[in-house]
């Protein structure tokens, strides 16, 4: 686009050279007219995002695509990448690092886990672009991801999972509160399962995690009581296993699905910010503290790196003290 661009600016400085003292606008206008029709021409809005920027962003999507990053992924890609486009408003080839920091900067009173979030989308695209050749460097390789919060994961003590229990007023919240905890599975791999992808003989079934990688988890005996009962109660031909209450009968949204776990928690007058997530954390530290090993866990939450798995293993005080006087020699 650029070699265009300085092309068609040389041939425009040639023709103006050339021209003869007293010609006519009209015949300068001829002239240039017939240059300018070589060319896809587009005026730039100062509002809008660099179509070239756009452009760009798209390529990269594909790219991912192809790759086979999840749909929720790419979702989030497009949109960190929008906002970006919206505040810096140039060619790609043009943006330096110093847009990007002045653009993150925008961001300071954001927690550093989203805007490492954002300097992870933002470093993901320039260097792809810079891998395939589409811009000579990568603006973004000099700026280092802000210092994370050490902040242990919110998992439910195991009198809170008990009082989430007892605080549920439908099957569906009771089957869908088992299902959560016992598998320790992500919002979306729970919203995407399906009836028919549960084998009850073996209490377990397959979902797709992030990276559109498969593996096998495992229900409870609760889990599997109140996914049947849950069935039972249902006159629906869905596929989905856990739909809407009301007609018409829909597979529940990953929205609904934190709607429901919240009204639950605040029922159970649980005074911390209950999510779906917190159940699969839940899941990770009981587990852990109940002896079962890291490499086990980590196959079950679908983690590529132990190191993510490691932060459940802190264990609470009472655990400590328990392991102290257990295997402390006298």
């Amino acid at each position: 686009m650029q070699a265009a661009g300085e092309h068609l600016l040389s041939q425009i400085s040639q023709s103006l050279f050339t021209i003869q003292p007293n010609v006519s606008i009209t015949e300068i206008q001829a002239r240039l007219s017939e240059i300018i029709s070589q060319y896809d021409i587009r005026r730039i809005e100062i509002e809008e995002p660099h179509p070239d920027l756009q452009e760009k962003i798209e390529l990269f999507l594909s790219g991912k695509k192809l790759e086979g990053l999840s749909p929720l992924s790419l979702d989030g890609y497009r949109l960190q990448l929008r906002v970006f486009a919206e505040h810096v408003k140039k060619k790609v080839e043009d943006i330096t690092t110093a847009d990007l920091r002045v653009y993150l900067g925008r961001f300071q009173n954001l927690k550093s886990a989203t805007l490492a979030s954002k300097l992870s989308v933002l470093k993901s695209f320039f260097g792809w672009l810079a891998a395939e050749d589409i811009i000579p460097k990568d603006p973004s390789a000099k700026i280092k991801p802000p210092k994370k919060e050490k902040r242990l994961p919110k998992a439910l003590t195991i009198e809170e999972l008990e009082m989430m229990r007892e605080a549920c007023k439908t099957i569906r919240e009771r089957a869908l509160i088992e299902v959560m905890y016992a598998t320790g599975c992500r919002l979306s791999e729970v919203q995407q399962l399906n009836r028919a992808d549960i084998d009850f003989t073996t209490q377990s079934c397959r979902v797709i995690g992030k990276g559109n990688k498969e593996r096998e988890v495992y229900f409870s005996f609760k889990a599997i009581y109140h996914l049947k009962k849950y069935f039972l109660s249902r006159g629906d031909q869905e596929q989905a296993l856990f739909i809407t209450e009301r007609r018409p009968f829909r597979r529940i949204s990953g929205r609904g699905i934190q709607r429901e776990i919240g009204i639950v928690a605040a029922r159970a007058k649980i005074t911390k910010n209950v999510t779906p997530h917190t159940m699969r954390h839940t899941f990770a530290t009981l587990t852990l503290n109940n002896g079962a090993e890291l490499v086990a866990v980590q196959e079950l939450l679908g983690h590529e790196n132990p190191a993510t798995t490691q932060i459940y293993a802190s264990i609470t005080a009472e655990r400590k003290r328990e392991q102290h006087r257990k295997y402390l020699v006298q």
